[in-house]
């Protein structure tokens, strides 16, 4: 059993919601991707990671901009594709970020990032400018899609250059909290409590990480970015935590089946009760991580066009109108609908 991770239909609704201030029609891009707009009508609604990307590519070949038309100037296709080469002949994380930083000061016309590094913290600021085209309360919805990404596409693009983990101490963010749910939304992509509010949009590293070296190469810059930006979206930080492990050992399998809490326990090499309270710990639970991961694999195989029997099967339920119960608990709509939309 394997599930890509899904995406809040947020993110999208919000582009949308900006196009549509700005007068962009983005049925294009949403076709392209097998998005509805009964789907972005739905808080609780989810989509995998290709149609994100799908959505995505799409936009960029509308606009010719690496920056959705966000930035007060636009950002002309293959300008990240130039930064990132110029990253991974580094020595370090540190020393790629202040390359980033001064790469992005020439190439692209949005004001450039800064770095603060004490011996305990690191604090990467992005300084968004504001755009012209756009009224009020489009330019303020434009900023904060615009530093959303940039500080997402920065945390997850540090992790690939070193391979591993980069865990977040804190996240700051300049605009009000949206709504209780969009806040655990926020903290479960950056791994860490967002803090929204703040006079700057910051991520906070701890400064070891800064010391760890450059792993890519130009062979796997190449295949990062030949799948762009579905990478970004769909890996997940390289993340190490106990329920980064777990939801892994769910999706793989054990010796052909699902694991159970000692299985996975045991592959982890800790006791059942160590690694349930290291779960509470971080918010979550076997039973919570083992939904996700199911109901993942359940809109991945829907997107696909499997049949519900079909999937059913897979999930290990007894029958198919126990997935459909499963399903509708997920997401508020039952396979068939969630398939029109």
């Amino acid at each position: 059993m394997t599930a890509q991770p899904t995406i809040p239909a947020y993110f999208v609704r919000q582009a949308v919601d900006l196009a549509t201030k700005s007068g962009v029609d983005l049925t294009y891009p949403l076709s392209m991707a097998g998005i509805g707009s009964t789907i972005l009508g739905n808080p609780a609604e989810r989509l995998t990671t290709r149609q994100v990307t799908a959505f995505t590519q799409a936009v960029w070949a509308m606009t010719g901009d690496e920056l959705f038309g966000l930035a007060a100037v636009p950002v002309r296709r293959g300008s990240f594709r130039v930064v990132c080469q110029t990253l991974i002949h580094t020595e370090n994380l540190w020393a790629a970020l202040v390359r980033m930083s001064e790469t992005m000061r020439v190439l692209i016309p949005v004001r450039p990032m800064t770095m603060d590094r004490t011996e305990e913290s690191t604090v990467l600021t992005v300084h968004v400018t504001p755009t012209t085209h756009l009224s009020p309360e489009g330019n303020e919805l434009a900023e904060r899609l615009l530093t959303d990404f940039l500080l997402i596409l920065l945390h997850r693009f540090a992790a690939w250059l070193i391979g591993n983990r980069v865990k977040l101490l804190s996240v700051q963010l300049p605009y009000p909290l949206p709504g209780p749910e969009a806040g655990k939304m926020y903290d479960a992509i950056f791994g860490t409590h967002v803090e929204f509010g703040t006079d700057l949009a910051t991520l906070e590293f701890d400064s070891a990480v800064m010391r760890a070296p450059i792993v890519q190469t130009e062979a796997t810059l190449a295949d990062y970015l030949a799948e762009s930006p579905n990478l970004l979206f769909s890996s997940r930080d390289y993340d190490s935590t106990a329920s980064s492990q777990v939801r892994r050992a769910l999706e793989t399998g054990f010796k052909g089946g699902a694991p159970g809490t000692d299985e996975i326990a045991a592959m982890l090499n800790i006791s059942p009760p160590h690694l349930r309270r290291i779960l509470r710990q971080e918010g979550t639970s076997i039973n919570q991580l083992r939904e996700e991961v199911l109901r993942d694999a359940a809109i991945s195989g829907l997107s696909r066009g499997d049949s519900v029997d079909d999937i059913s099967t897979r999930l290990g339920f007894s029958e198919p109108s126990a997935f459909r119960r499963a399903f509708k608990r997920w997401t508020g709509q039952t396979p068939g609908a969630y398939r029109l939309n």
